[in-house]
């Protein structure tokens, strides 16, 4: 037997029904009943003596699994203190626990079908146990305490090794059923186990001295502590005295029993039909012998005529190989006559051999002839060759004479073009001279001037830094947004219509706070830009010169050269469509990637998105211009090609911030609004908090509340329209 072992696991189907019947045990409303049958269980779970402690369950039904112990490890008897009914039949039981005797209020046990050795002592203690079922055991003798099952009503200790019953079994006067063995028993002897329980209690009370009483004059014990001494030895009176929970368990016992009886006609008529079965098995096994002898002969019969079909066909192969044999002495015959008829033709061709050799020394008499004219051929052709070379010399020189005149007409034209350039030269000279001029004294005043170059370097580091240009177009777009409500909300008002009025105010109002959120963060932001450059100002030499110069031309090149190299490679179509879009700042990424306008035709959202393209509008407008562009190009691919001798830029050329358009010109053309005011003005200003977009300039200035809404205005935001 090996010292460890794996539990086994329970089936899927078990374990649902495992949780299924301990969900409809824990219902409102449910039986008092637990049934963990058919679940496969190595122990009884934890949950299940919880769930009979707390609800109070009075069956529990745990047949048909793989128990070796009732009480698991961590677990008391007394959980199981209001079972009435315990049935434990078809287990791997070895042993019951030594206290069970605690389980006072247990009216039924089942234990059929296990391997049961002994029955502890404290058994005697169950006052309350009506039928006791052991049958089919390991059993070999019955403790005397039985004989304190006052209550007892059925006995079954069948199929087990028991040859002795406990004297003080005739203790028990409510004894109705015995089930047992009568051919094994030695004490009492088997004629009297034979004739029934009534006669073996009638030798159990003449052996103990008792008068012997039939069952049906007791009562059983009333389960009450000051009624159970009395009921112990003496007759009872009418059955009507039955509780009424006792009649009820005693009707689930019989409809049990009858349930038994019916199981029991099933198996017969399954052993019955089993019979059935085997005698047709039989049958057919005696069928099948007979046609297996039939099977065989015919075999035997199909052999012998193979056999006899074999020596015909190894007869008709002897005389085959015979008629061969009589053939290949034919040929060998008609090969000797053929190779003596090769031997004559080999002398007749000695012969003709000396015939061939005369007429080879004419063949080589005739080639010297042939010689001496082919002499004569070849002077003729030196003299057409000598001929046809004079006519192409002079042709060759007629030819250069003319080339000469040419070079001499074309050094006239240069020499014409030259002197024309050359005034050209002078005159974009003296031009230049003069621009040049005027951009030494700019510069002269601003490298003299330190104020401007730090106000200079100021206003770049402000419009590079990428924060505060996403603020501005941010702001921008709600400025639309803002003018584009504002609108809409005139038009509504002028047509009467109150539907999504709510909606757009609230709209306004949302778009109103983002809008005083975003001018914080711009405030924020220059604060923080102008704090860097007071960091910087704090750490610049007081002798050096020309220091925000030196900054200025720093902030100019702080991009790295290999990224300007690849931003200088990016198409010329492609730049323009990327500074049309506001998106220049996505430069560095299509150019650290190489995307060009074919690369733009093949890709999707998704792609751009990888790329580090973040907006989603901008990815389809991004994607939409690119194929526009593509099939423009389509059809004059020479747009495609930068023009001969163009330099391609190596940066888009930047708009001024003030005039740089934060959306198309055709939709802010049609976003413009006159003030509701003067009526004449353009409304360039608008109102927070409520963001209306209503008023121009100099109508605005005595207003202290919006003249659509009417309330406070906090603060005054000027709205810069892109002509």
């Amino acid at each position: 037997m090996p010292l460890f072992f794996r539990k086994r696991k329970p089936s899927e189907e078990a374990r649902k029904r495992l949780e299924y019947q301990m969900c409809l045990a824990k219902e409102a409303g449910a039986d008092d009943i637990l049934d963990i049958s058919k679940c496969e269980l190595s122990e009884i779970p934890f949950g299940a003596f919880a769930t009979c402690k707390v609800l109070q369950k009075k069956v529990l039904i745990v047949h048909t699994n793989h128990l070796t112990s009732l009480l698991p490890k961590s677990c008391s008897l007394l959980s199981l203190a209001t079972i009435k009914v315990l049935d434990l039949h078809d287990n791997q039981l070895t042993a019951l626990p030594d206290d069970i005797g605690q389980l006072t209020a247990l009216q039924v046990l089942n234990v059929e079908r296990n391997q049961l050795t002994y029955l502890p002592r404290s058994i005697g203690n169950l006052i309350q146990l009506q039928t006791l079922n052991v049958k089919d055991n390991r059993l070999k003798e019955l403790p005397d305490t039985l004989g304190e099952l006052r209550s007892l009503r059925a006995l079954d200790i069948s199929a087990s090794d028991v040859q002795r019953l406990p004297q003080t079994l005739a203790h028990v006067r409510t004894l109705e059923t015995l089930s047992l063995d009568a051919s094994s028993m030695v004490y009492p002897p088997q004629e009297v186990c034979s004739a029934g329980t009534e006669a073996i209690q009638q030798f159990l009370c003449k052996a103990s001295g008792l008068e012997y009483y039939p069952p049906s004059q007791y009562l059983l014990p009333v389960l009450e502590q000051d009624g159970a001494e009395n009921s112990r030895d003496g007759p009872s009176g009418p059955t009507d005295r039955f509780s009424s929970e006792e009649v009820e368990w005693q009707n689930r016992f019989s409809d049990y029993e009858k349930r038994k009886e019916q199981k029991m006609l099933e198996k017969l008529e399954f052993e019955r039909r089993l019979e059935l079965g085997q005698r047709e098995h039989a049958q057919l096994l005696q069928q099948s012998n007979s046609q297996k002898d039939e099977i065989l002969q015919t075999v035997k019969e199909e052999q012998s005529r193979l056999e006899q079909g074999l020596s015909e066909r190894q007869r008709f192969l002897d005389a085959e190989r015979h008629r061969l044999q009589e053939q290949l002495k034919q040929t060998e015959q008609n090969v000797s006559n053929r190779i003596q008829k090769l031997l004559q033709e080999n002398q007749r061709q000695r012969k003709s051999s000396e015939i061939l050799k005369s007429l080879e020394n004419e063949r080589i008499r005739m080639e010297q002839l042939m010689s001496i004219t082919q002499e004569e051929t070849e002077n003729l052709r030196r003299r057409e060759i000598a001929s046809a070379m004079q006519q192409m010399l002079t042709e060759s020189c007629s030819s250069r004479l003319f080339q000469v005149a040419y070079e001499t007409h074309r050094q006239n034209l240069v020499q014409q073009a030259c002197s024309s350039m050359a005034e050209m030269d002078e005159r974009f000279q003296q031009i230049l001279s003069w621009q040049q001029m005027d951009q030494n004294k700019a510069i002269s005043r601003i490298l003299q001037e330190s104020a401007m170059q730090k106000a200079a370097f100021e206003a770049l580091q402000v419009k590079k830094d990428l924060m505060h240009q996403q603020i501005r177009k941010q702001i921008k777009l709600i400025e639309t947004e803002l003018l584009q409500l504002t609108q809409l909300e005139l038009k509504r008002k002028s047509l009467d219509t109150e539907a999504l009025q709510e909606m757009i105010s609230e709209q306004r109002w949302v778009l109103s706070s983002l809008l005083q959120q975003l001018l914080k963060e711009k405030t924020q932001r220059e604060e923080e830009l102008r704090e860097i450059l007071r960091e910087l100002e704090a750490k610049s030499e007081t002798k050096q010169e020309n220091y925000w110069l030196i900054q200025y031309q720093r902030l100019l090149n702080q991009k790295p050269l290999s990224l300007k190299l690849q931003e200088e490679g990016l198409e010329r179509q492609l730049v323009a469509l990327l500074v049309e879009l506001s998106a220049e700042h996505y430069l560095p990424i299509f150019a650290h990637h190489r995307i060009s306008l074919d690369m733009l035709g093949r890709m999707g959202p998704g792609d751009l998105a990888k790329v580090g393209v973040s907006e989603a509008g901008l990815r389809h407008q991004i994607l939409r211009r690119a194929q526009e562009l593509l099939d423009a190009t389509g059809a004059r691919p020479e747009l495609l090609k930068p023009p001969q001798g163009e330099v391609l830029p190596t940066a888009p050329e930047e708009l001024p911030e003030a005039v740089r358009p934060s959306a198309p010109l055709e939709e802010l053309e049609a976003q413009t609004s006159e003030c509701v005011v003067c009526l004449e003005r353009e409304a360039q200003m608008i109102f927070l908090n409520c963001g209306h977009v209503c008023c121009c300039q100099q109508c605005c200035e005595p207003l202290r509340t919006c003249p659509l809404c009417r309330q406070d205005i906090a603060q005054r935001l000027r709205l810069y329209h892109s002509r």
